[in-house]
């Protein structure tokens, strides 16, 4: 895949993806009510979604308010409080996580990369043994167990903050090579498919962010053939 000559990003942009990297991926992961993300479930739903905007890394200040509004709103709409004044997410946030991303059931955006990419559009595809590959190759552990595919959206945020921190070399291969290739693609699919504001709104500041990481480090992303 062609692309510029690799450097390592600078300091202020390796902060940027850690941060978002860090903070998205457990809301592609986590159960909202079940999950290990609640504080962070209940930090986005009492967030002021101008001043997060003006605070956030690398997206189109436009584009992240949009999906910040949407994303709060969709959180304090769907927030019932649990007797110690906990966030405790009502049925409706639940069901469309579980809609979207769990369970044997057709997804109408599946969260994983060779659904897209593969001809036969199967989890565990080829584009996923090629990051399994890569991974080895550079010595990367991998964050989930062989039942888990390793192109999740969710783990692949979670692997690019890891980068950025341990990694930082690897970062801009890692991007343009795995993540941006098919990555916009899914989350245009999930904004049009998601039927809750929240994840309509994670959909979005997460493509914007993406393209501003992108743009910030002058990519160049050869689009692979979709087959979804």
């Amino acid at each position: 895949m062609l692309r510029r000559l690799s450097l390592t990003p600078s300091v202020d942009v390796l902060n940027s993806l850690s941060f978002a990297g860090a903070t998205l991926s457990p809301l592609f992961l986590q159960d909202p009510r079940t999950g290990s993300a609640g504080a962070l479930f209940e930090a986005l739903s009492l967030l002021n979604a101008d001043e997060a905007t003006a605070e956030w890394p690398l997206a189109d200040k436009t584009e992240a308010q949009e999906g910040l509004d949407l994303i709060v709103a969709g959180l304090k709409a769907s927030r019932a409080t649990e007797a110690d004044g906990a966030f405790c997410a009502e049925d409706k946030l639940v069901d469309e996580y579980r809609r979207l991303f769990i369970g044997p059931a057709q997804k109408p955006a599946p969260p994983w990369g060779s659904v897209y990419t593969d001809r036969e559009q199967v989890i565990f595809g080829e584009s996923t043994l090629r990051l399994r590959s890569w991974m080895r190759q550079h010595g990367i552990a991998r964050l989930a167990d062989d039942r888990m595919p390793d192109d999740h959206i969710g783990l692949m945020l979670s692997l690019l903050a890891t980068l950025t921190e341990e990694r930082p070399e690897l970062v801009e291969e890692y991007l343009s090579e795995h993540l941006l290739p098919w990555a916009p693609h899914y989350l245009g699919l999930l904004e049009v498919c998601a039927e809750h504001p929240f994840y309509k709104g994670l959909a979005l500041l997460t493509k914007a962010t993406l393209k501003g990481a992108q743009d910030e480090l002058s990519l160049v992303v050869i689009e692979p053939r979709f087959y979804r």
